[in-house]
């Protein structure tokens, strides 16, 4: 049974920051290191995205003072965890909601023909949770069977996705909605540690939501899940992790990551192409997931991959940078809605801690008239 994603709603917060201006403000706000300001500069200049988006006013020009900055403009060490999850639980509340009334309207579905609700985040907690909000928030129905998936980090999409293609497998009348919110900006820390402003260049805020149906795609194109496949390459593990510190979460993200990508990103998705006959120089699209534009390079580059394919991905980073788990989503979003005259195979990748690397066959199909 063929399974769609038929439509991908996505937001961002209010608060949009060029990464140019970050850049200076970063230097600002460090100290008067000279070594450190170099490495920023570099680090923002380097980065390939243009603008990025936080629920938080900090970086507006002219602020002085705010949640993560003290009156005399130098980084607050102060805001606790709970202060984050407190915003946390403020801010995602109301994306979750409005990013998933927003989907549910472009696909003029009714309330009721939604079966199934699954939230995705990693970067907070509240209970009830995201799962029960959007059941509430939107008004569907209160036996809605819901789910939670949490703090896996930027693959997270994925298990989602085959959840919801599981669901409606079962039930050729499920109509799925899956929705994930990433506020990545209330953990920023400043540390003088490269990996550490790596980190902090490139994740913002962002929010993106999908319906997931068997029902064959109408008037408008529509992404067939063909094949998913999940596979962790261990060496990678202490490389990229997410544990929650006394004051925020602590990310780690090395610059070894896109290093392990480029030796693994080939091998791994062999047994993906392999199940689904695919060879790979027939894959039209690479919608590889934009954790950074090193990601994207040592994929690429270890893959020996066309440029031009992975166009999505790239404009993605550049216009909103990386999103954790909402990011993938933008960016077949970007797919879906570009202007093509034939299907179009591609495959979709994320990668998380673990080393995780999640990846899927999916065809563009265009509308039935």
């Amino acid at each position: 049974m063929a399974v769609y994603i038929h439509h991908i709603a996505t937001r961002n917060p209010e608060f949009a920051y060029p990464q140019a201006y970050t850049r200076e403000l970063m230097k600002e706000r460090v100290g008067e290191e000279r070594e450190i300001k170099a490495i920023l500069h570099r680090i923002y200049s380097q980065s390939g995205i243009d603008q990025r988006y936080s629920v938080l006013p900090d970086f507006q020009e002219g602020q002085s003072e705010g949640f993560l900055f003290t009156k005399n403009g130098v980084f607050n060490p102060e805001p606790s965890t709970g202060l984050r999850n407190a915003v946390y639980t403020r801010e995602a509340r109301k994306l979750f909601s409005l990013v998933a009334r927003d989907v549910i309207e472009q696909s003029g579905l009714a309330l009721h023909d939604i079966t199934h609700v699954i939230t995705v985040s990693c970067t907070g907690f509240y209970a009830p949770g995201p799962d029960y909000t959007v059941v509430m928030d939107l008004g569907l129905a209160l036996n809605t069977p819901r789910f939670h998936i949490g703090f896996m980090g930027c693959y997270a999409a994925f298990p989602a996705l085959r959840m919801a293609k599981s669901f409606c497998e079962a039930d050729p009348n499920a109509r799925v909605l899956v929705v994930s919110v990433e506020l990545c900006s209330l953990h920023l820390q400043f540390s003088k540690q490269v990996d550490a402003m790596l980190g902090a260049s490139v994740f913002a805020d962002g929010a993106s939501a999908a319906i997931v149906s068997a029902h064959d795609p109408i008037d408008r194109p529509a992404l067939r899940i063909d094949q998913m496949q999940t596979m962790l390459a261990p060496e990678g593990e202490a490389d990229m992790a997410w544990t929650i510190g006394d004051n925020g979460f602590d990310m780690v993200l090395t610059s070894y990551v896109p290093k392990i990508l480029e030796m693994k990103a080939e091998k791994t998705i062999q047994p993906l192409l392999e199940a689904s006959n695919l060879p790979k120089d027939d894959v039209d699209i690479w919608a590889v997931h934009p954790g950074g534009r090193a990601i994207i390079d040592k994929v690429r580059d270890g893959m020996g991959l066309d440029e031009s394919k992975l166009e999505h991905s790239r404009k993605v980073l550049r216009e909103v940078g990386n999103l954790s788990s909402a990011t993938i989503l933008f960016v077949l979003k970007s797919i879906l809605e570009a202007s093509h005259h034939s299907d179009q195979t591609l495959v979709a990748m994320a990668f998380g801690p673990g080393l995780t690397i999640e990846s899927a066959v999916m065809e563009r199909i265009d509308a039935t008239p």
